[in-house]
């Protein structure tokens, strides 16, 4: 019997035919242990191991395409691929143009519970080599003229903050989510308000670093992220 031509449980019943299908493709890879580069089957041998139209099969390899789990090259056929982090990044950096106010809560919120929430972490894991490093990244910004270039300055400084912690998976999704966030900074400050505000607000955050003061760290860090909430959120209020 055909394992993979079962009718799904009273549980699955609501699913469409294509969820089924490509439920059935990931169980495949994974049942037989496919690796980046292996071929699937031909579209003509899914249809039969899943008892499904081709249609449908066609569709599931759509999605499954979408998700950075499948490229389908000319001659080749389909072959397992490893690029849901830049299907990811296509699809958060997509229409950023316009942050709502939700956007922008969501965001801040989230690198709060990452940067502040990890307080504790950061300041048992940062030596003199991190701190040093990013005073020479917040003397830069102090520099710059060019707004965008300024939001550059200002994510990298966010960034080296995490890469203190070691976690691959943050850098991650901070990497995922930087369209985002430098569009929330460009429309949160101006020119002056980088060179200026927060500039020292980044200063301050390092002064609690090596003193090791964990609630001053903590203040200063939220304070910083709140202060472009403020200032976000006047301006959307300005503009409505």
């Amino acid at each position: 019997m055909n394992k993979y031509a079962t009718r799904p449980d009273l549980s699955r019943i609501k699913d469409s035919a294509v969820d089924i299908v490509v439920r059935q493709i990931r169980d495949l890879i994974a049942e037989e242990g496919l690796k980046v580069g292996d071929r699937l089957p031909t579209e003509r041998e899914l249809c039969t191991r899943f008892n499904a139209a081709r249609n449908t099969v066609r569709e599931a390899m759509r999605i499954l395409k979408a998700y950075g789990m499948v490229e389908v090259r000319p001659k080749v056929g389909a072959t397992i691929a490893d690029n849901r982090m830049s299907r990811a990044f296509e699809l958060f950096s997509f229409n950023t143009m316009e942050v709502s106010r939700k956007t922008f809560t969501d965001i801040q919120a989230f690198r709060d519970l990452l940067e502040v929430g990890s307080a504790e972490a950061i300041l048992e894991r940062c030596s003199d080599q991190d701190i040093e490093e990013l005073r020479s990244i917040n003397l830069q910004l102090a520099e710059i003229h060019d707004l965008e270039e300024a939001s550059e300055f200002d994510f990298a400084f966010h960034v080296r903050l995490i890469s203190i912690l070691d976690n691959a998976a943050i850098l991650d999704v901070y990497t995922v989510m930087k369209p985002v966030i430098l569009r929330i900074m460009l429309k949160g400050k101006t020119r002056r308000t980088f060179k200026t505000e927060t500039y020292n607000e980044h200063e301050g955050v390092l002064e609690a670093m090596a003193a090791r003061d964990r609630l001053a760290f903590q203040y200063r860090l939220r304070n910083h992220l709140m202060k472009g909430f403020r200032n976000f959120s006047e301006e959307l209020e300005a503009s409505i």
